[in-house]
C-alpha cells in the first residue's frame, strides 16, 4: 500500500469523524467558515467542511427557568426578599440574535427583573405585595419581553414564587393572627355558652309549665273524687256535711298511716282525736265563708268608690 492511499484513507477518516456532526432534538448549532456566520443547523445530521467551518456554539430551544432574589423594601418600610422565577426560551427564528447580540442573558434579565421589582413593590405596602403579587409578575414579564424580544428570547412566565419579610416582622405578623383567631375562638365560645344558657332556660321553662299543668291535673282529679265521694255517701243517706267530716277524717288518718310506715320519717305532731277531722271541717268552712264575706265587702266598697266616680 502506497503512501498515497495511507493519505486518502487517513483524509476519509478525517472527514467522517470531524465532518459530520449530529444536533440534538429542540436545539441548534451555529457554523461559522474561518471566524464568520455561515449557518444555523437544526436537530439531524450535519456536514462540515472539517478544518474550515467550526460549530461556534449550541443553543437550546427548550424552555429554560432563572430565579432571581431581590430585596426591596415596601411602603410601610418593610424589608422584603421575593424570590422571581423567570421562564424563557430563544426563539427558534431568532437563534441567530440570541446567540451574537447579547454574551450573558442571563444577567441581562436579573437586571431587568431588579429594575421591576425595585419600581413596583415600594408603591405597595406589604399586605398589598403578598395579595398583589400577580401584579408584579405580569410587570416583570411585561417589562422583559419588550427588552428581550429583540434579542431572540421570549418569555413565557414570571412567577413570583416566594415572599419573605424580615424575621422580626414575620413574628409580629404571627403574633397578630394568633391573636386574630384567639378573638374568632372566644366569639364562638361566647356564642355556643349563649346558646346553652337559652335552651336550658327554655327547659326550665317547659319544665315548669308542664310541672304546673301536672298539679293542676292532679288538684282536678282529687276535687272530683271528693265530689264523687259526696255524691256515693249522699245516696246512702248521710247530708254534704257529714260527708265532708268523714272524708277528712278518712284523709287525716291515710296521711297518720303512711307517714309511720317510713323508715327513716322525722317526728310530726298531728292532731288524731276523732274529732280532729270534724274540727278541721269546721276551721275550713269557717276560712271559706270569711273569705266570701271579705270579698263581698270588697266588690261592695269598689261598687260604691265607682258610683261617686260617675257623680
Amino acid at each position: 500500500m502506497s503512501i498515497i492511499t495511507y493519505l486518502l484513507f487517513g483524509l476519509g477518516a478525517l472527514i467522517i469523524f470531524t465532518g459530520f456532526f449530529v444536533v440534538k432534538q429542540q436545539s441548534s448549532a451555529i457554523v461559522e467558515r474561518f471566524g464568520k456566520f455561515l449557518s444555523i443547523r437544526q436537530s439531524g445530521l450535519h456536514f462540515k467542511i472539517p478544518l474550515v467551518d467550526r460549530i461556534a456554539g449550541r443553543i437550546s430551544l427548550r424552555i429554560l427557568q432563572l430565579d432571581v432574589i431581590v430585596e426591596t423594601k415596601t411602603k410601610d418600610d418593610v424589608f422584603v426578599k421575593l424570590k422571581v422565577s423567570v421562564q424563557y426560551k430563544i426563539i427558534q427564528e431568532k437563534v441567530y440574535e440570541a446567540f451574537y447580540k447579547l454574551d450573558y442573558p442571563q444577567d441581562q434579565i436579573t437586571s431587568y427583573v431588579f429594575d421591576v421589582v425595585r419600581a413596583v413593590v415600594p408603591k405597595m405596602k406589604l399586605d398589598d405585595v403578598f395579595e398583589k403579587k400577580n401584579e408584579i409578575a405580569d410587570a416583570v414579564k411585561g417589562e422583559l419581553n419588550d427588552a428581550m424580544i429583540n434579542y431572540g428570547y421570549d418569555i413565557i412566565k414570571a412567577l413570583v414564587t416566594d415572599i419573605d419579610p424580615d424575621a422580626e416582622v414575620k413574628a409580629a405578623m404571627n403574633k397578630i393572627n394568633a391573636a386574630e383567631r384567639k378573638k374568632v375562638a372566644a366569639q364562638y365560645e361566647g356564642d355556643a355558652e349563649r346558646i346553652l344558657i337559652v335552651e336550658k332556660a327554655k327547659a326550665e321553662a317547659q319544665s315548669k309549665r308542664l310541672q304546673g299543668q301536672g298539679i293542676a291535673d292532679q288538684r282536678r282529679e282529687i276535687a272530683r273524687g271528693l265530689e264523687e265521694s259526696v255524691d256515693v255517701l249522699n245516696n246512702v243517706g248521710i247530708n254534704s256535711q257529714e260527708a265532708s267530716a268523714l272524708i277528712v277524717v278518712t284523709q287525716h288518718y291515710d296521711t297518720l298511716q303512711s307517714i309511720g310506715g317510713e323508715t327513716n320519717s322525722n317526728l310530726i305532731l298531728l292532731p288524731n282525736s276523732p274529732q280532729a277531722g270534724s274540727e278541721m271541717l269546721n276551721n275550713m268552712v269557717a276560712s271559706f265563708s270569711a273569705s266570701n264575706q271579705i270579698g263581698e265587702a270588697m266588690k261592695e266598697n269598689n261598687r260604691k268608690q265607682k258610683d261617686k266616680k260617675e257623680e
